[in-house]
């Protein structure tokens, strides 16, 4: 009998085997052979449309002992795949673990995953009740619930109690995080609260785990998955309950391989499922925010803090009146400041959106700069690995050169990174223990116990990026010092103001968790700018509700579809041709308005030149399906690469 095999590579569409009479049923996972090497698939729910010649059929080499995917989960790879105009082979590629299906482990590799009936007893609050009820209602169907709440209300607590009811009732649970710093301490919450371990599941994980874990959800003898966006892609069987924490999270966009929108994927997989799905945040997405508004989405508000803490108090320091000296980024009025939170006992948080030292290096004598060779952009000097680095290749250079002038090259360095803010920290405040928050620190084995120190109050000053506005909890950070708030708050592109409004409101959630006075200080040239007062609005509805009016008038998303293809190559005018031929096509081939073809914001990455069309139509579930045809009779000349980013977010 023949049977349609999907398999992880770059088509679109399931290859035909003959099934050597073994009983196989749509959604078995299967050994094929292919080429010359052996590939697993898994039998999929259509044929090959069109077959151009014949080939001799192959035959299925083994049946996999695993549970067979559910026709639903194959639904929402096929949908996956529309959606996102890539191969389905892609989309199942996620799927399996570097492209194999786990048959299942001895059960005692899964023994520290079992479920405990013992779970801590923490009493929610009246409003906490209230949501947990909103919460509960219609969780035997699909929908969608928005839990919003004030950073430190406790909205962690209120969805584990709709994960514990799931659990009870036999059923899997995924709680998707945005970043794999915080899945360590998150990990630790929950099995504070449950009693026994969730799997987690990232990029950091060893490969013998991954498998474990793999097995174990397909066999639902895992219960509950902590993960990062690849982990909506597992094996789950017996799937209860989808939580998206901090759905705003940009991380939640892959921008590399295959392109998605782990936050919006989630709610898709939910619906094949028939399941429900929380969406937790402090300050939504505005796509989010029109979906509540257009009653799609269901919502609770949590809007007083944890024991009734305070939310911090904003003030701005005049850099105009209190001027910066030579070489230094902290203004005197600044240092008083965080003096007198020191000597009460506070921590104090300088933040900086920037990595490394400094992001601009120069020579004073021939005044070259250090650019990457295979990027258009400059690299960023890293003091602490000794070396000068790009942060979109990762192409490294020591800071050694010879200058034009037949001499050594003389250094200056443009910008502050929160190294050099760190050194400046040093000298200013030598008898308090400081550390550099940021993905070059955090993201070590040795984290957790960084963390640690951190919460006991060991170490009293942070220097960090935006890494330290997710999720942590910090209980005696009272102060935090935003270095460059005019820089910070610009923006070139259209979700600009909505990430400012989500970065601080997250930033200024670390401080005051606990009930003590707390003080977010912005340093300012420009006192009268509202940017400050906007994005610092105790309820994020009053901004979020402008913005959409703004989107709505200029008919920006969510209004309107926008579908950016970029396209890659080595010969500049090659490239620039073959743009222009594709947009000549599909100007004849979709009812869209294709703007473009422009040089990417960042023109040239890992030796690519970049140029990129933007695609704007009203949001209609065509646009897709016809633009994934019009980009299927278009023949690409060789070496020239495109990719396809469906609801951009960032426009580099």
């Amino acid at each position: 009998m023949k049977i349609p095999v999907l398999l992880p590579n770059i088509f679109d569409h399931p290859f035909t085997y003959e099934s050597s009479n073994l009983e196989l049923k749509i959604g078995d996972y299967v050994n094929v052979p292919f080429g010359k090497r052996t590939m697993t698939g898994v039998i999929w729910d259509h044929f090959e449309e069109k077959k151009y010649k014949n080939f001799k059929i192959k035959k299925v080499l083994k049946k996999l002992d695993i549970q067979s995917m559910n026709e639903n989960t194959i639904k929402f790879f096929n949908w996956f795949s529309e959606y996102n105009i890539i191969p389905r082979g892609m989309s199942l590629k996620l799927h399996l673990l570097s492209g194999e299906a786990i048959e299942n482990f001895k059960d005692k590799d899964y023994e520290e995953y079992q479920t405990s009936k013992k779970t801590s007893r923490i009493s929610l609050s009246n409003e906490q009740s209230n949501s947990l009820k909103e919460i509960l209602k219609n969780d035997k169907k699909f929908r969608v619930h928005v839990l919003q709440g004030t950073t430190g209300s406790g909205k962690t607590i209120v969805y584990f109690n709709s994960i514990k009811k799931k659990i009870e009732q036999g059923y899997q649970c995924l709680i998707l995080l945005p970043e794999i710093g915080l899945t360590g301490e998150f990990k630790k919450k929950f099995e504070n609260f449950f009693g026994f371990p969730a799997a987690i599941w990232h990029s950091g994980i060893t490969k013998k785990r991954k498998k474990i874990i793999w097995s174990g959800i397909s066999s639902n003898k895992i219960k509950t998955v902590i993960g990062a966006r690849s982990a909506l892609f597992l094996p789950f069987n017996n799937l209860g309950l989808i939580v998206v924490d901090e759905e705003h999270d940009q991380s939640y966009k892959q921008n590399e391989g295959v392109i998605y929108n782990a936050r919006d994927m989630s709610i898709s997989r939910a619906s094949f499922e028939n399941i429900p799905i929380n969406l937790v945040t402090a300050v939504p997405s505005i796509e989010t925010y029109e979906n509540i508004k257009k009653q799609k989405f269901s919502y609770s508000r949590l809007l007083k803090r944890f024991k009734d803490a305070k939310l911090p108090n904003h003030e701005m320091i005049d850099l105009n009146k209190f001027k910066l000296y030579k070489n230094s980024w902290i203004s005197s009025k600044t240092i008083e400041k965080v003096n007198f939170h020191l000597s009460n006992g506070d921590q104090v948080l300088f933040f900086l959106n920037r990595r490394g030292f400094s992001p601009y290096v120069l020579c004073k004598n021939c005044l070259k700069v250090f650019s990457c060779p295979n990027c258009s952009i400059n690299l960023v000097y890293h003091k602490q690995k000794k070396n000068l680095l790009c942060h979109y290749c990762g192409h490294k250079e020591a800071l050694d050169r010879k200058c034009d002038k037949n001499r050594k090259c003389e250094f200056t360095f443009s910008g502050p990174g929160v190294e050099r803010i760190s050194e400046e920290v040093k000298k200013i405040f030598p008898q308090f223990k400081s550390l550099i928050f940021s993905s070059d620190t955090m993201n070590k084995k040795s984290s957790l116990k960084l963390l640690e120190k951190i919460i006991n109050n060991e170490i009293k000053i942070l220097i960090g990026t935006q890494l330290v506005s997710k999720g942590f909890h910090f209980p005696n950070l009272n102060c935090i010092v935003v270095i460059d708030s005019d820089l910070t708050l610009q923006g070139h592109d259209l979700r600009a103001a909505e990430k400012n409004l989500q970065l601080y409101h997250q930033l200024s959630g670390r401080a005051g968790r606990t009930g003590k006075p707390a003080t977010v200080y912005f340093q300012t040239y420009n006192l009268k700018d509202n940017n400050i007062s906007n994005i610092t609005n105790t309820d994020p509805f009053i901004f979020l509700e402008k913005e959409l009016e703004l989107r709505k008038r200029n008919k920006l998303p969510p209004y309107e579809r926008f579908i950016c293809l970029i396209l890659n190559g080595k010969n500049e005018k090659k490239l620039e041709k073959e743009a222009y031929n594709l947009k000549i096509h599909l100007q004849k081939n979709i009812q869209a308005k294709i703007l473009g073809p422009v040089n990417a914001l960042i023109y040239k990455i890992k030796k690519n030149y970049r140029v990129r069309l933007l695609i704007r139509s009203k949001r209609m579930p065509m646009v897709q399906k016809t633009l994934r045809k019009a980009l299927k009779d278009f023949q690409f000349s060789s070496r020239i690469k495109l990719t396809v980013d469906v609801d951009p977010i960032s426009f580099n």
